[in-house]
């Protein structure tokens, strides 16, 4: 026997049947109650920072691109350069426009970190705008709101989508978008669900530049926001620290941070959490101190009420996060930079970190054009999707012609610190030595060129001393060779250091009396005759009677 039974509670249209045993039970909703369409609403969920410092130029950019009808502008850039707060600033300033006018417009703001945020997102404006539908079984809450923001009668609207990171979220079909999808949603992308209406605007902030141009569909509307220059970064910093703020420290700081906001934010909410005790000085000699003191002052996290609550507030965790997406799409791209991260940041020449054919040899000083004699055309390929994609999340930049490359020193930090949670730090740190062995030159007057432009690199060097033997062979080559040149430049600190650590090297490895540590013995020597320090020099020839005449000047 069947029965039928109206429930108006459940406040919905069409019907169900249900079976229990031999009863049958249909229920039949009924449709939802009318609501009242709502005002547009301003629901973006960080309040106005009072302390916003205004790059003029980005934001005249933003509010420009914006301003066409049904427009698409991402903001790209590194983790920790503002867009999230250029954004929440650009939300604020549209919103004053429209109350100047006696206009309404919605402003929306959508995490877009995964496909569950970005449905999260999606049912908050179904609830704002009041949509009809949005609450019946298995409403299809994309499509809804989709449709809503293509009518125009609704009136104007601003989404910003942020922390658009991914671009497996919007245009993926794999298992974990399927998992964090609704039934019935898993196999239509994301990106579909975005309107191109004239009386909206879309104003995205991501770290992919290639995500980026798949969203928008134009360079034109692509922002690169990178770091602030002296004058904004200054002024950040006074603003957040206070009375601890001094000027010709805070300038100091500000270029050792390389002008990164968060990384700013981040050092003077340290200073004003542990004053008096801390001051701008104070924090500026720790940082100095050593790349440990570094990477520890910008692992910790002070929080920011302006920041998603799933957004670290320290710099290196941020970039640490690309890092680890990188390598799960692109192991080598990781291998890469983290290759790149041992050498000098800038003029970083192609044929230093290009792939190397391990059956062949390859002569380093005859390839100044850049080419890689070993290399196949599949790892030439390979090479040329790392750089893409490290260049696509603003991790390197080139020179003009593409082939000289360069880092911000923070992010090697940052990769170097990331290597050792990994225990991968000897393993990269041997190949950078493996290659500047091979490539820096002796410090003979014909090979000046070479050195000059590889110094940098091989300066680097001194930091790095390897455990494997066999590489620390390869490393006392390199200050060996660094300390010739720099010597024979004048630059007697920098060669004494490395000559010091060069024959100390060798003489672990090799003994006392094998030739090449009584070469990086003379060549000791020379830097302190050069120096006019005569006793400290005859002292290492009385040490090895015989062999210092013929070893010092090579």
């Amino acid at each position: 026997m069947a029965t039928t039974n109206s429930v108006a509670e459940l406040r919905a249209s069409g019907s169900s049947r249900v079976q229990i045993g031999n009863v049958h039970n249909e229920v039949v909703l009924v449709p939802e109650r009318p609501e009242t369409p709502p005002r547009p609403s301003f629901t973006i969920p960080f309040r106005r920072d009072d302390d916003f410092v205004e790059r003029k130029t980005i934001l005249d950019r933003i509010h420009r691109a914006c301003s066409a009808p049904a427009s698409r502008v991402a903001l790209v850039g590194l983790g920790g350069v503002g867009k999230s707060q250029l954004a929440i600033e650009h939300a604020y300033r549209v919103r004053d426009t429209f109350i100047k006018q006696n206009k309404e417009i919605w402003a929306f703001w959508v995490h877009a970190g995964t496909r569950a945020r970005v449905e999260e997102g999606f049912k908050t404006i179904a609830d704002a705008a009041k949509i009809p539908g949005r609450n019946q079984p298995n409403a299809d809450i994309l499509q809804l709101v989709c449709q809503w923001l293509h009518n125009e009668r609704n009136g104007q609207w601003l989404i910003v989508l942020d922390s658009a990171d991914d671009v497996n979220v919007f245009y993926g079909t794999d298992e974990k978008a399927k998992q964090t999808a609704t039934i019935g949603e898993g196999m239509r992308p994301l990106w579909t669900y975005l309107p191109q209406s004239s009386n909206g605007s879309i104003l995205i902030t991501t770290r992919d530049k290639e995500l980026a141009f798949k969203l928008t569909g134009d360079h034109k509307n692509i922002i690169e926001v990178g770091p602030m220059d002296q004058d904004h970064a200054l002024t950040l910093l006074a603003t957040k620290s206070g009375s601890q703020y001094n000027k010709d420290e805070g300038t100091k700081l500000v270029e050792e941070l390389e002008y990164m906001p968060l990384a700013i934010s981040q050092a003077a909410a340290y200073i004003v959490q542990r004053a008096p005790r801390t001051s701008v000085r104070k924090y500026l000699e720790e940082f100095r101190k050593s790349e440990r003191k570094r990477s520890g002052l910008l692992s910790r996290d002070a929080g920011d009420i302006r920041r998603d609550g799933s957004a670290s507030n320290s710099v290196i965790t941020t970039w640490q996060i690309s890092f680890d997406y990188i390598r799960s799409k692109r192991p080598s791209a990781t291998d890469l930079l983290s290759l790149m991260s041992f050498f000098d940041r800038q003029g970083i020449l192609e044929y230093l970190i290009r792939p190397i054919d391990q059956d062949k040899s390859y002569d380093y000083e005859a390839n100044t054009d850049n080419e890689s004699v070993g290399s196949t055309e599949t790892s030439s390929k390979g090479f040329e999707e790392d750089v893409a994609i490290l260049r696509n999340y603003c991790l390197i930049s080139t020179n003009e012609t593409g082939d000289v490359f360069e880092m911000h020193g923070l992010v090697q930090l940052s990769t170097r610190k990331w290597l050792d949670m990994h225990e991968e730090t000897e393993k990269f740190k041997n190949q950078y030595i493996n290659r500047m062995a091979w490539a820096f030159p002796t410090g003979d007057f014909r090979n000046w060129g070479t050195c000059r432009q590889l110094f940098p690199h091989a300066e680097k060097a001194i930091h790095y001393r390897p455990i494997d033997e066999e590489f620390l062979v390869e490393w006392a080559l390199i200050l060996h060779n660094g300390a010739w040149f720099s010597r024979d430049q004048g630059k007697y600190t920098i060669a004494e250091t490395m000559a010091t650590k060069a024959q100390n090297a060798y003489e672990t490895v090799l003994g006392p009396d094998h030739p090449d540590t009584l070469t990086s013995m003379g060549n000791l020597a020379s830097t302190y005759w050069d120096q006019g320090r005569w006793k400290e020099a005859e002292l290492l020839e009385h040490g090895q009677p015989g062999i210092y005449m013929e070893q010092s000047r090579p």
